[in-house]
């Protein structure tokens, strides 16, 4: 059941994506994957990760899943062939493309794309010397060009685009920097496990990495990868819920991804691998994964998902059982511990992000005290920071509260940002700062008020939080509350659905005429 439940998953997104598609072989968008652009026409550039769309295609075209009406049927393979032309139509002079905006030039959406076209030119078995010298076009690309974030999970695609190439081409000078992109990820690698992406642990994107270095691994058998392989998955286990639900909040991306190719390879030499496996699956069955249904990342879920089926690993050693621990994870900060029937993450780096299970019932979730400011200002404990932490018999994180823009277009901003990036915007050197300024104000930006914060953890037949408030400057609070559901900084591979979102606040506006009035307050509460 666990291998079909996979295709199951997989297949019924196929009818879905062969609906973005322009199947008018006439068009000058034919085989353009963003139904936005060439359908819809509200965007004035298509989104080079669209394309990602002719893996699962191949994947369907290529092996006999279950009910797949779609094997071997001729129109399949030429929509995946003119979804590789597209790209290549699409794509930059230098091979680059964009993800969000005109001449973004972006290093994810490049390599992850160059690694769906590429793997799907493998599966087709095609030869064609001008989408092979498109393919070294980008891969010269990538191996000159970097991004101001720190992103493992990218630096992974990329050393996977590039051995794709060196498959394709035989041509070593691939080879050689794919395998120093690999070096570049196993230098983000903490040696808890996790690899860095921007600035912490987000065991969502771990799963990213995992995928695509355990692809790396099978197709190159290096063992330097494996050994990374192995750390990485042992971490990832401990945020495998319960319930069989993965990630939250709690990793600094917010993320729920959950990748299952990756552990299905590696599960062929490392046991943990499969348990942590099935427990996904697991979940999956009680609906507890992640819902990733919008357009633009669903696709490559779903080339994911059929490749688990093929990669499906045939030793099984059930879902993953623990006994009573307590661990901390010093790097990433974040704690981690099982006693009797409580399974309970707080993320210290966050301010003491919460996700709590008894049983296999999530029964609170905690992302960080949050409240508006008597000035208009969105004030929260949820932002990484320097944070004070004491780790004993209890816990305890001191640090400010942090004051949050929220950051939304308009028409006029708009116009200034297009006439930006179309005129200034084509240089490498300007290209480049946009993004570094981008990466500041939506993600990195974070500004503390003088509004300080403690919140202590103790266990004893469940779990007490405390939480003590002061205020040094003249600020009020308006509204206070504790976030049951909240991811602050953008993301765009966050805020999905997963059951766990379905946990409400907790209003604390009965006790904001009292904070104001003495300037400082103690909550407390217990969860059983």
């Amino acid at each position: 059941m666990s291998k079909k439940l996979y295709a199951k998953l997989a297949m019924k997104n196929i009818p879905r994506l062969l609906g973005m598609v322009d199947r008018n072989m006439f068009s000058p968008t034919y085989g353009c994957f963003d139904r936005n652009f060439w359908h819809y026409k509200i965007i004035d550039f298509p989104s080079g990760m669209y394309q990602t769309g002719v893996l699962p295609l191949a994947m369907v075209y290529t092996n006999k899943f279950s009910e797949n009406i779609f094997y071997k049927k001729d129109i399949i393979k030429e929509l995946c062939l003119a979804g590789i032309k597209f790209a290549e139509w699409s794509s930059h002079n230098d091979g680059s493309c964009d993800e969000f905006y005109p001449n973004e030039r972006a290093l994810g959406a490049t390599s992850i794309s160059l690694y769906a076209l590429s793997e799907a030119y493998l599966l087709l078995k095609e030869k064609n010397p001008e989408t092979e010298g498109f393919f070294e076009r980008r891969a010269m690309w990538i191996m000159n060009n970097d991004e101001p974030g720190t992103m493992a999970n990218h630096q992974a695609a990329a050393a996977l685009a590039l051995l794709n190439v060196y498959l394709i081409t035989k041509k070593k000078v691939y080879l050689k920097h794919a395998k120093i992109r690999t070096e570049k990820t196993l230098d983000l690698q903490s040696e808890e496990g996790w690899f860095r992406e921007y600035e912490g642990c987000d065991p969502g994107y771990l799963t990213v990495t995992i995928d695509f270095l355990a692809k790396y691994y099978k197709k190159t058998g290096d063992k330097r990868v494996f050994t990374s392989l192995k750390k990485a998955i042992d971490f990832a286990s401990y945020f495998m819920h319960p319930d069989g639900s993965y990630g939250g909040v709690y990793g600094s991306r917010n993320t729920y991804h959950f990748l299952p190719d990756g552990f299905e390879i590696i599960g062929e030499y490392y046991s943990p691998s499969t348990k942590i496996a099935e427990s996904w699956l697991h979940g999956v069955r009680k609906h507890k994964h992640e819902f990733i249904e919008d357009d633009r990342y669903f696709i490559y879920d779903t080339a994911n998902r059929l490749q688990a089926y093929v990669d499906y690993s045939p030793q099984r050693y059930g879902t993953i059982k623990r006994r009573d621990f307590s661990k901390y994870f010093d790097d990433a900060k974040i704690a981690v511990l099982k006693k009797q029937n409580y399974y309970v993450i707080i993320s210290l780096s966050k301010g003491g992000v919460v996700k709590m299970f008894k049983g296999q019932n999530n029964i609170y979730n905690d992302c960080g005290l949050v409240g508006v400011l008597d000035n208009g200002k969105l004030v929260s404990t949820q932002v990484i920071d320097d944070y004070d932490i004491d780790i004993k018999e209890d816990i305890r994180v001191r640090g400010a509260f942090n004051s949050i823009k929220v950051e939304l277009p308009s028409p006029l901003k708009s116009i200034v940002f297009r006439l930006g990036l179309t005129t200034l915007g084509k240089s490498k050197r300007v290209g480049n700062l946009i993004k570094k300024k981008l990466t500041k104000k939506l993600i990195l930006r974070k500004k503390r008020e003088r509004i300080l914060f403690e919140r202590t953890f103790e266990f004893d037949n469940g779990l007490t939080i405390k939480d003590r408030i002061k205020i040094f400057g003249k600020e009020k609070f308006k509204k206070l509350a504790i976030a049951g559901d909240l991811a602050l900084i953008h993301v765009p591979g966050s805020r999905y659905y997963q059951e766990s979102v379905l946990n409400s606040w907790i209003d604390l506006s009965g006790y904001v005429d009292e904070l104001n009035k003495n300037r400082r307050i103690e909550i407390k509460r217990v969860i059983k």
